[in-house]
């Protein structure tokens, strides 16, 4: 009897622990057999996430009570083509704090201000057919200092505020660290400020995002600025949807302007089409159009097939492609002026 009431003493405090916290394990094994061409040059072969970036990872809540809750949320890309060679929390990795005062967030995470480019592209700004409105003045190589480019779509050491959600109303702002010493010159690069404010209550959704990135060299200080503005509105039968985006520094600049709208097609059917258009400043001839089609089919609530077709049409000395994230199948060379087609016919699970 003593036994027995212990061991029903262990299962009660393992129950109460229980319900106070859980862990989720979660993700998306995306692949697809995709071509890729410019018009000297293609490339078939197979490709990780074109319709949702494939990823693994775990997520969870304990109740402190009193209203707060601590959270964690560990993600990493997964490479469903060739299995990868490496495994890492790349694409969030956080530890906060959330409670009536709203959300207190340490660690690698999208920037806020990024939010909106794959909101407002009916693609999710991936595959083929995505917008590809981030780091439109380069990556980290081009935009030299930054931490991932000019408007990346993480960033590592950040500390980030989300306000709790007020009648639809939502904002949040973020700091991230370039972690330099004090003792180099120019010891502010890598470090940004990014936030995002909005509205979100069905069938409206609107946000504005801005951020400011510190980048150059120990010689010359470079900042690069990005805003964008984008809205949804659902009708049931259709949703369209605009984002106006711009990229300013080192004397350079990008606009980028995308039309979207996404409908259902009978119970299991969603048909997407997307239109963007790039502008450079400071540069003549270095304008881009890219017009994406798609369609998805959900086979159940967690698997789909789908297809994307995207065509990319450059001025002559303009070299845009696709927002592909394989990590074997590379991008042809496309060359100042080249036109480039691509396609993908894929299978996304859920979990």
């Amino acid at each position: 009897m003593k036994h027995s009431l212990i061991a029903l003493s262990i299962l009660a405090t393992t129950a109460g622990a229980s319900a106070q916290s859980s862990t989720t394990l979660f993700g998306v094994v995306d692949a697809s057999v995709t071509r890729l061409s410019s018009d000297s040059v293609s490339v078939t072969g197979l490709s990780s996430g074109e319709q949702s970036s494939s990823r693994l990872g775990f997520r969870g809540l304990e109740d402190l009570g009193g209203g707060l809750k601590a959270s964690f949320w560990l993600e990493g890309s997964v490479a469903v083509d060739n299995g990868g060679t490496t495994f890492r929390f790349d694409r969030r990795s956080t530890v906060g704090l959330i409670g009536g005062f709203g959300e207190v967030r340490l660690g690698r995470d999208k920037l806020a201000s990024y939010l909106n480019v794959e909101t407002f592209d009916p693609f999710g700004d991936i595959g083929v057919a995505g917008n590809g409105a981030n780091n439109m003045l380069g990556n980290a190589t081009v935009a030299a200092g930054t931490q991932e480019g000019s408007h990346s779509k993480r960033a590592s050491n950040i500390v980030s505020y989300l306000t709790p959600k007020m009648g639809g109303f939502h904002g949040q702002v973020q700091y991230g660290f370039g972690e330099r010493a004090s003792s180099e010159p120019n010891n502010s690069r890598g470090n940004f400020v990014s936030a995002r404010v909005g509205y979100q209550s069905n069938p409206l959704d609107i946000a504005l995002g801005y951020a400011q990135l510190k980048g150059g060299t120990a010689i010359q200080e470079v900042t690069y600025k990005a805003v964008n503005l984008g809205a949804s509105y659902d009708l049931g039968f259709v949703k369209p949807m605009v984002l106006i985006a711009t990229e300013r520094g080192a004397g350079r600049g990008v606009n980028a302007y995308t039309l979207g709208a996404s409908a259902p097609v009978g119970q299991a059917g969603e048909f997407r089409v997307g239109y963007t258009r790039f502008s450079t400043r400071n540069q003549v001839e270095a304008d881009s159009s890219k017009l994406g089609l798609g369609y998805i089919h959900k086979l159940s609530k967690r698997t789909v097939v789908y297809g994307l077709l995207a065509r990319v049409s450059n001025d002559s000395n303009a070299n845009r492609g696709f927002a592909v994230s394989s990590s074997s199948l590379a991008s042809p060379l496309i060359v100042a002026g080249d036109s480039a087609t691509g396609y993908s016919i894929g299978v996304r699970h859920s979990f």
